[in-house]
């Protein structure tokens, strides 16, 4: 089984020079969701992670380079979830590759990731377009104290069955680690849901109880989906992360309660 510390994460790579699926490293969700008390291949969410790619290249039949952007959804219930550095390194890996037409070269990053997620991943060229202001209200301007700052603590987390609402929730403070680099990761959280009302000065001091804590940002918005329905037990809910590019890549991991319908793919100005 594939671990974080067998990537390549944090160690020095040479970028490859030909094409090479092999590069493509999953991990598998269980890993994630074990301290969770998840049923790795029975969740109690749907979602996706979709990721939006901005360096993407190869040589059409005659050498010349063609150039696009690409957007593409893994599903939540995949078995594996795709490392980020080694989905950069493999779609560089493209960049010395010769194909017929722009529609093979889809093809072929469709069924390389399906391969390596285990699931059937959709690929289209192009991104969606901008966010025009956030879906919903912002918390960030809530003047309260904060001193924890990790591990996540749900315990935070309040609702009122009193007062039960169906609103939109929003915050640009949610910021983990990568949990073999250390690196800052860093997101804006949508949170939509129906039933007790949450309360908004914990939600805000439960999403910056991330701020230390490492893990993959599928991880952290799964965390955030499981701590929010044990604790404040909406009848609905959904909870989108819109993470900063790095590497030419943003993903957006999105976790809901089933049938409820995925959120507008949207991207945000710090993306």
């Amino acid at each position: 089984m594939h671990s974080p510390e067998d990537s390549a994460l944090g160690r020095a790579t040479v970028y490859p020079d030909r094409y090479d699926p092999g590069l493509l490293f999953p991990i598998a969700r269980a890993q994630g969701r074990a301290p969770l008390g998840l049923d790795a291949g029975r969740p109690p969410f749907d979602g996706h992670d979709r990721w939006h790619a901005y360096e993407l290249a190869w040589l059409n039949a005659r050498g010349k380079p063609e150039t696009a952007t690409a957007t593409l959804l893994v599903p939540a219930r995949s078995p594996n979830l795709i490392e980020s550095k080694s989905l950069k390194l493999y779609l560089n890996s493209l960049n010395a590759a010769r194909f017929g037409s722009a529609a093979e070269v889809r093809a072929r990053i469709a069924a390389d990731l399906s391969a390596a997620a285990g699931a059937a991943v959709d690929v289209r060229f192009g991104l969606p377009g901008m966010a025009e202001a956030h879906a919903g209200e912002s918390i960030d301007g809530l003047d309260v104290a904060i001193d924890h700052y990790g591990p996540p603590e749900p315990a935070l987390l309040q609702g009122d069955p009193e007062q039960p609402v169906e609103e939109t929730l929003c915050s640009d403070l949610l910021k983990s680690n990568c949990p073999v680099t250390g690196q800052p990761d860093w997101a804006s959280v949508h949170i939509t849901y129906r039933g007790p009302r949450i309360d908004r000065e914990a939600l805000l001091r439960y999403l910056v109880s991330f701020r230390d804590h490492a893990g993959f940002h599928e991880q952290c918005v799964e965390q955030v989906f499981c701590d929010l329905m044990a604790r404040c037990a909406p009848q609905a809910l959904s909870v989108e992360a819109r993470y900063t590019r790095r590497g030419g890549l943003d993903i957006n991991p999105w976790r809901a309660t089933p049938g409820m319908a995925p959120p507008p793919a949207r991207r945000d100005l710090r993306q």
